[in-house]
């Protein structure tokens, strides 16, 4: 009798261990989503920035139209639904777009002064700042939600019911390179 209390009792220990494994991994997972939806938020605003900053510098600055497809073009890729690997990547091709765009707009000093530009570009200076905090945030509990289920037992839990690793936002290794602007 009392071998078969033991037994039942090692089972419900085992079946607590599991609920307590898999509930915490699925919390983590969660905590994951929403810091990327939290780094999407971000990025849509700063997508919704550049129609507005792009017609302002086509105004003043109509024959760097290379620059202006440049930033365009990468807008356009972020378009439609994406895994994160493919929306990192487009993402940095608009951060370099953009810091080429600005760049050329240090050469035009009417635009430098107008009102809309300069409000625009403090827009976009704080929007950065947002996306730098949402990225190192999701970046964090990716690392938790990793660590958790690379972990021994959870690993073979984490297997078992289909948790898979999270890639971290990363900069693109030109992301240490000043880009070409050439007046």
């Amino acid at each position: 009798m009392k071998r078969s209390y033991l037994g039942i009792g090692i089972i419900v220990i085992i079946l607590f261990i599991l609920y307590l494994g898999y509930n915490s991994m699925v919390n983590l997972e969660e905590q994951t989503n929403n810091a990327w939806s939290q780094v999407e938020n971000q990025l849509q605003r700063r997508a919704d920035l550049i129609p507005n900053l792009v017609n302002t510098v086509k105004g003043y600055a109509s024959h760097e139209q290379a620059a202006i497809k440049s930033v365009s073009d990468a807008r356009a890729k972020l378009a439609g639904n994406q895994s994160i690997d493919n929306r990192i990547k487009n993402e940095e091709e608009l951060s370099s777009a953009l810091s080429r765009l600005l760049m050329i707009a240090e050469n035009y000093p009417n635009l430098k002064a107008d009102a809309n530009f300069r409000q625009l570009q403090d827009e976009l200076a704080g929007t950065e700042n947002r996306i730098a905090v949402a990225r190192k945030d999701y970046n964090d509990v990716v690392k938790q939600y990793n660590s958790k289920i690379r972990r021994f037992p959870n690993n073979l839990f984490a297997g078992i019911f289909g948790f898979e690793k999270k890639p971290y936002f990363e900069a693109q290794p030109s992301a240490n390179k000043v880009p070409d602007v050439n007046f």
